[in-house]
């Protein structure tokens, strides 16, 4: 994982790969924020949706037991609310670097969409 100082606190951008391992050790929480319209269609499971356009970083649950870790589609809204949690009041706070597009890349697993029925489907980059 790689840090970067701000003038309000700690940014940690972590790879795919490590949030998926922590993901699965149960040590994060992770938090998309994309629209609802693009969770809708494809999202890694077991993510919370907290979208951008209504993300308030006082409705955050605490990092006592569990660290954030926020994702978006790039990576660079994650960023930007990363930023905002920084500027009111979190003093270290993560983001998924190169965002879902970076999960499919890596070849992780997600929930996409069936396009022949429309219905949810397990699925991997190479899908």
């Amino acid at each position: 994982m790689e840090t970067e100082k701000t003038e309000h606190g700690v940014v940690e951008n972590w790879t795919p790969q490590e949030t998926k391992d922590a993901f699965e050790r149960g040590e994060i929480i992770l938090i998309d924020v994309r629209t609802p319209q693009e969770f809708a269609l494809e999202r890694i499971d077991g993510a919370l949706l907290a979208p951008m356009q209504a993300f308030r970083p006082g409705h955050m649950p605490s990092q006592t037991d569990k660290r954030i870790v926020f994702h978006c589609g790039s990576g660079v809204r994650s960023g930007k609310v990363a930023m905002h949690c920084l500027a009111s009041g979190f003093d270290r706070v993560a983001h998924m670097k190169g965002g879902f597009a970076a999960w499919k890349g890596a070849g992780l697993e997600y929930t996409g969409t069936d396009v022949a029925s429309g219905a949810p489907k397990a699925m991997r980059k190479s899908d």
